[in-house]
């Protein structure tokens, strides 16, 4: 079997529709696969302290007997989060889930505790819901996901889109790069073993920006164009994937502008993009293209292919 980078999958939760969105739609794509492990992980940011402080003196008690922390920490768990985390982990068997199901807790920073723990355990990809806030309020208010995707690096990350369901229909923008390319491999590897897949379009856009500029080094950017998006279906057909669910389209314009348009109006369920690692603060400011599709298109699952 190809590897999709499934063999170890860390699913972040808590309890909301979201995370149960994310649970699901998990649960409906690794069906399909073998894998080593799928852990549910949630992570305590200290709340639950918050009643039992008003009750106690902190500094002679909890800094003195931290068999009370214990306790605390213990009856939390074990009324609170292992019942949905067992909830999660019913509707994964059910969806047709038998590898091995683990529920972990930890606590700390969410962002910083899930970063750690992937790069501890060595998982290959993280699925988890995502909210709709704006790049500028995520960049500072430090949103978990957004800690995530700019925190790793050669990891798949999915956000899990608002109408998640099915991935019929996949999204894949190409410019050439190897970072498109790796972007390529994970989609030939998804339409190889998930059935319900009905269409991969392979989108390149000829950055109006440039054309000019290769106009004049000798470069036909349409020929251009259509030479990457060759290249990228061959990597379906030499897979015996049938031609007839690949479709090539390229457009002249602004790549962020464009990508998100066709998001937006051919209402693809699954976006696979290729990044190249970087800091949240260059995405801000330098406009990456796979920051702007993540926070003007909500509804579809956005999987981010990290180098």
């Amino acid at each position: 079997m190809v590897n999709c980078g499934f063999d170890k999958v860390l699913l972040p939760v808590d309890k909301s529709e979201n995370s149960l969105r994310a649970v699901k739609f998990a649960g409906n794509m690794l069906k399909n696969f073998q894998f080593e492990n799928i852990t549910l992980f949630y992570v305590m940011a200290g709340g639950y302290l918050s009643e039992h402080m008003k009750n106690l003196d902190f500094r002679a008690e909890l800094i003195k007997n931290s068999e009370i922390i214990t306790k605390i920490r213990k009856k939390h768990v074990e009324e609170n989060i292992m019942p949905f985390l067992s909830e999660y982990e019913g509707l994964l068997k059910k969806a047709g889930i038998t590898g091995l199901i683990e529920k972990k807790v930890e606590e700390g920073d969410p962002g910083n505790k899930i970063i750690e723990f992937v790069e501890r355990e060595n998982f290959q990809t993280v699925i988890l819901a995502r909210r709709g806030i704006s790049e500028i309020k995520s960049y500072f208010l430090g949103s978990v996901s957004n800690k995530i995707l700019h925190g790793l690096t050669n990891r798949n990350i999915y956000l899990v889109g608002e109408k998640a369901g099915s991935i019929g229909d996949i999204l894949v923008p190409v410019d050439g790069s190897e970072y498109s390319m790796k972007a390529v491999e994970h989609a030939v590897c998804l339409t190889m073993y998930v059935k319900e897949i009905r269409k991969v379009t392979l989108l390149r856009v000829i950055n109006l920006s440039l054309y000019l500029e290769r106009v004049q080094a000798g470069i036909d950017p349409e020929e251009e164009a259509k030479e990457i998006l060759d290249k990228a279906k061959k990597r379906f057909l030499d897979q015996g994937i049938k031609e007839e669910l690949i479709e090539t389209k390229a457009t002249v314009g602004f790549p962020k502008k464009e990508i998100v348009k066709e998001i937006n109006q051919s209402g693809h369920n699954l976006v696979i993009m290729g990044r190249k690692g970087r800091s949240a603060f260059k995405d801000l400011v330098l406009g990456g293209v796979s920051s702007a599709v993540i926070n003007k298109c909500l509804e579809p699952t956005i999987a981010i292919i990290n180098l």
